[in-house]
């Protein structure tokens, strides 16, 4: 007979765990697979700057135009603070993000600095794993004195 498997509750802790495990993943450009397992596989919604995706599919289009356009990416992780309502939270998450972009045929590399201001639902792993992100909302990017423009 088949083991059950049951999900682990939200706490803020665990929220936060991810948020940190995201970036760190992002910062490191892993490959598209391993940071799909940080989202849900189904109903799936990410709203950037460059447009809104959905699924799996849509999520592999924006990060793997975003790997080649950003370089020496730093994302520094402030406030995450979760409201968690039964079996999903919504997540207020301010995020501080650096990295370099080259514009051919740009003889030098720009820098750019953005406070983030983003809105998460996330929800347990249906298979007992950790929370998962089920929307993600960047709400503003406010820049950083002498960042280039977005």
């Amino acid at each position: 007979m088949p083991e059950a498997t049951s999900t682990q509750p939200l706490t803020g802790p665990s929220v936060r765990a991810l948020a940190e495990r995201w970036y760190a993943a992002l910062d490191r450009h892993d490959s598209s697979a391993e940071v799909s397992r940080l989202l849900v596989d189904e109903g799936l919604e990410l709203r950037f700057p460059e447009g809104t995706f959905h699924g799996h599919r849509g999520f592999a289009r924006w990060y793997g135009a975003v790997c080649r356009r950003f370089f020496d990416e730093e994302h520094t992780l402030g406030e995450v603070r979760a409201e968690i309502e039964g079996a999903e939270a919504r997540v207020h998450v301010r995020v501080a993000w650096r990295a370099r972009r080259w514009n051919p045929p740009a003889a030098r590399s720009e820098w750019l600095g953005f406070h983030a201001d983003q809105t998460w639902t996330v929800v347990p792993a249906e298979d007992g794993g950790g929370p998962l992100i089920k929307t993600y909302v960047c709400n503003a990017l406010e820049p950083m004195p002498g960042s280039a423009a977005l």
